[in-house]
């Protein structure tokens, strides 16, 4: 099987985008690990199918992990689907709606090149992240065996695990953090955040993604940790996330609003694969 792909990434979070709409294109779990892999295949954290709606948006839009395994949303992702749709004429809309496995979301491409996205309505209900917990509760305590770690459990459109560190740079992303993605207690898995407060509008990040590992920024991780920063009254509604390299502006006005992220994307090359 041989198609095109095209190499982006969203503050070095990167992707293979493949246009599942103008080419057949079918990939097994074997085939979608072989692609990722930095060594033998083309190498990136996600690959995204852009496929027909199934309903009235625009597009349907597929999240494969590295690992092979189907995901909900990717913010960081969504950005780059929305650049990759105009920069290849499949769409002349500004704004366009898209299906997800996590809900529909509503990129919009601005003026100066950066794309905006309606990442929707996070959820705090155990049951909706899922989460286990006997009821919704401000911040919860994980046991991690040897010590307990206080964690904000939300969704948005996927799962997330939150916690506060004083300094990102020392935190135990790498160990802990899969450990916390393989908690027991979330039974589809996790994505584990590390925020650093700087000040009310300004936060540094890393994350821990579900199927993948850390990866250089994550959208729906900015979205999460701002969510739990504003719910424990330490940041105010329009927060830049700082990554290693670059910044997200996240926005949200509280209880059953949407959250909304703009942030850069970019293309790195187009390429031709056989498989």
């Amino acid at each position: 099987m041989k198609f095109k792909f095209t190499k982006m990434h969203g503050l070095g979070n990167d992707f293979i985008v493949i246009d599942a709409v103008n080419q057949r294109i079918s990939l097994d779990p074997q085939q979608l690990r072989r692609l990722a892999d930095r060594h033998v295949g083309i190498g990136c954290d996600q690959i995204l199918l852009i496929e027909a709606a199934e309903g009235e948006a625009d597009f349907r839009y597929r999240i494969f992990n590295a690992d092979g395994g189907e995901v909900e949303q990717c913010g960081n992702g969504a950005r780059c689907f929305v650049r990759y749709v105009h920069d290849h004429e499949m769409t002349t809309k500004r704004e366009i709606r898209v299906e997800t496995l996590g809900g529909p979301i509503i990129p919009r491409l601005e003026s100066n090149g950066e794309v905006t996205v309606n990442m929707g309505v996070p959820r705090f209900e155990p049951s909706e992240i899922p989460f286990i917990a006997e009821a919704r509760a401000p911040t919860y305590l994980l046991d991690m065996g040897d010590k307990k770690v206080e964690i904000s459990a939300l969704s948005l459109g996927n799962p997330h695990a939150v916690q506060l560190v004083p300094d990102i740079d020392y935190a135990p992303v790498l160990t802990e953090g899969a450990l916390i993605e393989r908690h027991p207690r979330f039974p589809q898995r996790v994505n584990a955040g590390y925020m650093q407060v700087v000040d009310k509008h300004r936060i540094r990040l890393r994350v821990y993604e579900r199927g993948t590992g850390e990866t250089l920024a994550c959208g729906t991780g900015a979205c999460a940790a701002v969510v739990a920063g504003i719910q424990r009254g330490l940041l105010a509604p329009s927060v830049k996330v700082g990554f290693a390299a670059g910044e997200l502006v996240i926005r949200w006005e509280g209880e059953d609003q949407p959250v909304w992220m703009t942030g850069p994307a970019a293309t790195v090359f187009d390429g031709e694969i056989d498989l």
